[in-house]
């Protein structure tokens, strides 16, 4: 099992001093990473941190999202935003409604799938959209 999947946490969403997750576990097991009770919340985080990159620092293509969430000095950011691409049938210039629960479901399962290598749940995807 991936330490992503194993941690409920399908985004990879690192730890933070200052922010704490609903159904966040605290303290983590894992000492870079955050653990959630289930994979929904997980979700709901992940979610919850794309609607954030809209709302307090711009984003607004997929690319610009995908820049923001897996920085080229750490990810093959390029490969990454092609393949949530391939998966959302949309172009890297593509604006999402973040407040579109389809779209943001469907986002954020390509990404997981971008960070685990397997099949995505989307029922856990929907659940966690239904806990925001």
């Amino acid at each position: 099992m991936t330490r992503e999947l194993r941690n409920n946490n399908p985004l990879n969403i690192r730890l933070s001093g200052t922010t704490r997750w609903q159904g966040e576990v605290r303290p983590s097991q894992d000492r870079s990473f955050c653990q959630f009770e289930s994979m929904a919340y997980g979700y709901r985080a992940g979610l919850k941190l794309l609607q954030n990159y809209r709302k307090l620092n711009g984003c607004r293509t997929i690319s610009d999202f995908i820049n923001r969430w897996a920085p080229s000095v750490e990810n093959n950011t390029s490969g990454y935003i092609s393949r949530v691409c391939r998966e959302m049938q949309v172009p890297s210039s593509y604006v999402p409604d973040v407040n579109d629960r389809g779209t943001m479901c469907a986002f954020a399962a390509a990404m997981s799938q971008v960070e685990n290598g397997i099949p995505v749940v989307m029922e856990d995807v929907e659940a966690g959209w239904d806990l925001l």
